[in-house]
């Protein structure tokens, strides 16, 4: 009896083992983004079995295949139960490239008609939305390589550039070109001179258009000033601004 009840769990650790493997090959891209973007991910069975991002995705790629074949209530269904457990909420009928990567993942939200490309990155808080009533295409698309930083909201039928980066917090509600970086409310665009910056996830060192649009005019006001003999009232702070602005 014994016996028969080692070779029991034997053969049932045997199917989970397969099971396993071969999640783990079909998902091989989003296991290996969490491996290059997250400097904690140890292995590949930590990620399968620890990264909440990577359950969403696994659970998405099922509901979108039902979606897909036009299954009703079941996709829906299972997209609820992937957000009740993760956390992340994924529509079925949004469009997602190979090697997504959610980072933490609590409080995303992808509606039912973005499109994104392959080698995203997103943090946690995103929102990937539509604005008003309309019906068809209402939700934004992302190229390839693109960060999102955490909080972003995306919002309405837009689209945003390959190689780009949308800064924490930012609210982007028009189009972008590729290698831009969008921060602000609204979002407002820095170039980033073609730079790829998916793997970089560097969320400190942004330029602030704002500011940087404030150092140059703090600059004129003084080339003014001197050519008009008159003192200046701040004469170190445009050059402190911009030593603050080469370091951050």
């Amino acid at each position: 009896m014994e016996g028969v009840i080692m070779m029991g769990w034997f053969i049932v650790l045997l199917i989970l083992a397969a099971g396993v493997w071969a999640v783990s090959v079909f998902f091989q891209s989003e296991i290996q983004a969490a491996k290059d973007r997250d400097p904690a991910a140890k292995s590949a069975v930590e990620i399968l079995l620890l990264y909440p991002g990577v359950h969403a995705i696994i659970a998405h790629r099922i509901a979108h295949f039902l979606w897909e074949k036009g299954v009703p209530f079941l996709p829906r269904f299972l997209s609820q139960i992937s957000r009740f457990f993760t956390g992340i909420e994924i529509h079925p009928g949004a469009q997602i490239g190979r090697g997504l990567f959610i980072d933490h993942g609590m409080g995303v939200v992808i509606g039912e008609t973005p499109i994104i490309g392959d080698n995203v990155a997103l943090f946690q808080g995103v929102t990937l939305g539509g604005t008003g009533k309309e019906t068809g295409k209402r939700h934004p698309t992302l190229g390839d390589n693109i960060v999102v930083g955490a909080g972003a909201k995306i919002l309405g039928n837009i689209e945003i550039g390959p190689n780009s980066y949308i800064g924490a917090n930012a609210v982007v509600l028009k189009s972008t070109p590729s290698n831009t970086t969008i921060v602000g409310v609204p979002g407002r665009i820095t170039r980033q001179e073609g730079r790829k910056i998916d793997l970089l996830m560097d969320h400190v060192h942004v330029i602030d258009p704002v500011s940087q649009n404030l150092r140059e005019l703090h600059q004129r006001v003084v080339e003014l000033e001197q050519k008009a003999g008159i003192k200046t009232r701040f004469p170190g702070l445009s050059n402190e601004s911009e030593e603050n602005g080469e370091q951050g």
